[in-house]
């Protein structure tokens, strides 16, 4: 006979379903019993949320969208921790940015049906985030400035401390201002972004400020000089 789940002492319940599967969590494991309904309803339980559409997943964006939203609600404001890959959209975005004060890190990647504004006008609903990354693979036209994010980020977030933005149209002015109003960074992935060409001082500056700097390649400034005054923290990718 196997073991009583009613005998557990509530806690050691409630951490043994934290380690199961948001999608697991919302489809079945609240339905098992009423004890464990209750605990399910306990905003505890969705602080960290990480959802993703992968090739195995059975569940369609649609599916997943709504999964999400419900998970979400069920934290009550508490939301610490979100991390989607390829579904999210404008709407859901939204929704996280109106129940996410608390919220400390954000990964949204390969998110293609994200507005390129998007993101700027709900940034200041995370006064709290320490760690972001919003390398959307968004549907834009890759010649066309767009410092919206950066500004964003660096008007909204002075507690930052890791940012990862591949792939996005900030310009060295856009840089700059994350320098500026984000004192806190200790870590920087700029892969892909086209536009930037690290004019002036602003690449000694990244080396001064920043930890551990994830160049893009495609710079203007010699990368022999950049390399020379970044050898002990920049990461030149090939």
């Amino acid at each position: 006979m196997g073991p009583n789940w009613h005998e557990l002492p509530t806690d050691i319940t409630r951490n043994i379903l934290m380690r199961l599967d948001i999608i697991n969590i919302v489809t079945s494991v609240c339905l098992v019993c009423p004890l464990w309904w209750n605990i399910c309803k306990d905003p505890f339980m969705w602080r960290t949320i990480h959802l993703s559409n992968n090739e195995t997943s059975r569940y369609s964006n649609e599916d997943l969208v709504k999964i999400c939203r419900y998970a979400v609600k069920r934290s009550c404001g508490q939301l610490e921790d979100i991390e989607i890959v390829s579904f999210c959209t404008d709407d859901l975005l939204r929704y996280i940015a109106s129940c996410g004060s608390q919220l400390r890190r954000i990964r949204l990647t390969d998110c293609q049906y994200i507005l390129y504004n998007q993101f700027s006008e709900v940034a200041n609903k995370f006064p709290m985030l320490e760690e972001l990354d919003i390398s959307f693979s968004k549907l834009y036209n890759q010649y066309i400035e767009c410092d919206d994010d950066a500004f964003a980020i660096a008007k909204t977030m002075p507690k930052l401390r890791h940012l990862s933005m591949i792939d996005n149209l900030l310009t060295d002015v856009g840089l700059e201002a994350i320098l500026d109003g984000c004192p806190l960074l200790e870590s920087l992935d700029l892969q892909e972004c086209s536009l930037l060409d690290f004019s002036g001082g602003l690449g000694k500056r990244c080396c001064d400020q920043i930890k551990d700097f994830v160049l893009p390649i495609n710079i203007d400034e010699p990368l022999e000089s950049l390399v020379a005054m970044m050898l002990t923290n920049l990461h030149v990718l090939p």
